[in-house]
């Protein structure tokens, strides 16, 4: 390598360098090595997120090498997620504090709410009740509260780790009043509702695939992220227990990642319709209340 880089643009030079050496992961933060380093440079140096292009000729102090060096030690060899290291993630402008007790937010969720999925509901009629099923940090059920302002909100969580996690975020955003943690499989513990949506990113990668997950996405708590033997366990038993919890014109929303041929196979019967998502990804399907209703599954 070069001298010590002087200046943070030269510090984002050598963190890209060293995220191809070591073969970072990307992803759970940014899809760029640019776009990581440089957010991992400014919280560690305590600078704004939005800071102008010219805070790349900021010199660095040696202190302030020392920690960037660590940083970059830290994710880079030791394969740490970012978000891990700031211990925090945000979806869109909702910034939520995150560390090693819950995977880190991520989802579909964070486009489709605004527009697509109200669009399934009645539109003369307020959305009351929704929730949020394996919430882990509580992300998608505060998106929830903050989409839907008049409605009730549950957010239901197995871990009790990543629940004391959800329970912090819920406080931060001062939604306590309207969104209720629920320590539960699924709906097994969750008194009688029915809810207008039921939304869910539960885990869903096969067991057999965990082993071959890079080192980032390991460090990640591994029930939010085994779906079982064909990665649908936790689906099935969701979208069983879901028929008694919807309202006639309900729906259930459930991110899949890459299992929709696995579930159009699993569930040929509900006529899974899958959202449009910007990259093309659609991995989102909707389940209409009816077609649940009538579900032998």
């Amino acid at each position: 390598m070069a001298a010590t880089p002087a200046t943070l643009g030269d510090w984002l030079e050598r963190a890209q360098k060293l995220y191809a050496k070591h073969k970072v992961a990307l992803g759970q933060v940014a899809t760029t090595a640019h776009d990581e380093a440089l957010y991992l440079l400014l919280r560690t140096l305590d600078l704004p997120l939005d800071s102008k292009p010219a805070v790349l000729r900021r010199k660095l102090s040696a202190d302030e090498q020392a920690r960037v060096a660590g940083v970059f030690r830290r994710r880079t060899e030791e394969h740490v997620p970012a978000a891990y290291l700031t211990r925090e993630a945000f979806l869109g402008e909702h910034r939520f504090y995150v560390d090693e007790r819950v995977i880190i937010p991520r989802s579909y969720f964070l486009e489709l709410l605004p527009e697509q999925i109200p669009q399934w509901l009645p539109a003369n009629r307020p959305m009351k009740r929704a929730v949020d099923v394996c919430t882990g940090s509580g992300c998608l059920a505060i998106l929830l509260a903050h989409q839907f302002p008049e409605a009730k909100v549950d957010a239901i969580e197995l871990s009790p780790d990543a629940a004391a996690v959800a329970r912090f975020n819920i406080a931060t955003h001062r939604l306590a009043k309207r969104v209720k943690l629920h320590h539960s499989d699924v709906f097994d513990a969750v008194p009688p509702v029915k809810y207008d949506l039921i939304l869910s990113n539960p885990p869903y990668v096969p067991t057999r695939e965990l082993r071959g997950l890079p080192q980032e996405f390991k460090q990640e708590p591994a029930m939010a992220l085994d779906g079982g033997k064909d990665g649908l366990d936790i689906i099935r038993k969701l979208l069983r227990q879901s028929r008694e919890r919807l309202q006639p014109h309900g729906i259930v929303v459930i991110e899949v990642g890459g299992l929709r041929a696995a579930m159009d196979r699993a569930f040929p019967e509900l006529d899974l319709h899958w959202l449009h998502t910007e990259d093309g990804e659609d991995c989102v399907c909707l389940i209409q209340a009816a077609r649940l209703k009538g579900w032998k599954g």
